[in-house]
C-alpha cells in the first residue's frame, strides 16, 4: 500500500510538471497585443502639402523660365533625382543683383539675393514637373557668395535661400547643404546655387 501510494503521488507530481510546460509554452506562443501606433506625422503633412499655396501666401509669383545662356539644360533627371543647373539672382528687367560681399553689398542684401536665386529654381521646378506636389524633398544644395576674402559669413547669407525651400515645402525643403565662398561669379552675380531635388 505504501509502495502504491508513493508510485500515485509521483504520476500527481509528473502531471502538474508537464501541465506547468504545456501553459509555458502556450504563454510564449501567445501573439503579443496589439500596439496602436498614431498615424505618421508624414501622412499628416501630405494632407496638406501645397507648396504653390504657400507661394501664394508669400505673395510670390513665379518667373518664366527662358532658355540657358550658354551650353547646357536647366534640369537633367535621373531616377527620381533631379539635377538643377545653377541659377542667379535674376531681376525682372533681365538683369542680376551683382557685387561683392561685403565690399559692394551687405550680408542682408546677399540674404535677399539668396531668396531670389530659390524663387529661380522653384520656377525651374514647376516647369519640370508641372505639379510642385511632386517634390518629395530638397536634397542638396550648393550655395556660392561672391565674397572678399576675408569674409566668413556665407551661409548667413545662403539662408535666404535655405530659409524659402523650408517655407514652402515644410519639411520636404529641409536638406544638406554646402555655402562656400567664391573670388568671382559670372556675370558678377552676388550669388549662385545649384540644387539636388527627389521628386516623384
Amino acid at each position: 500500500m505504501e509502495r502504491f501510494e508513493i508510485l500515485l503521488s509521483r504520476a500527481v507530481r509528473a502531471l502538474a510538471a508537464v501541465a506547468a510546460a504545456a501553459l509555458l509554452v502556450t504563454a510564449c506562443q501567445a501573439p503579443s497585443p496589439a500596439v496602436e501606433t498614431p498615424a505618421a506625422d508624414t501622412a499628416a503633412a501630405d494632407s496638406t502639402f501645397d507648396p504653390e499655396a504657400r507661394l501664394a501666401e508669400l505673395g510670390i509669383t513665379l518667373p518664366g523660365q527662358g532658355a540657358p545662356i550658354a551650353n547646357y539644360v536647366n534640369a537633367v533627371r535621373t531616377g527620381n533625382l533631379l539635377f538643377l543647373a545653377g541659377k542667379g539672382p535674376s531681376l525682372p528687367d533681365g538683369g542680376y543683383v551683382t557685387g561683392k560681399i561685403p565690399t559692394d553689398l551687405a550680408i542682408e542684401d546677399g540674404y535677399e539675393a539668396a531668396r531670389l536665386t530659390a524663387i529661380q529654381h522653384i520656377s525651374v521646378l514647376k516647369s519640370e514637373l508641372g505639379d510642385l506636389r511632386r517634390v518629395r524633398r530638397i536634397v542638396k544644395v550648393t550655395g556660392m557668395v561672391n565674397s572678399a576674402p576675408d569674409f566668413t559669413a556665407q551661409p548667413s547669407v545662403i539662408n535666404g535661400y535655405s530659409d524659402l525651400m523650408v517655407a514652402v515645402f515644410g519639411d520636404r525643403g529641409r536638406h544638406a547643404r554646402a555655402a562656400v565662398g567664391m573670388a568671382s561669379l559670372p556675370m558678377g552675380m552676388v550669388v549662385e546655387v545649384d540644387v539636388v531635388v527627389e521628386v516623384e
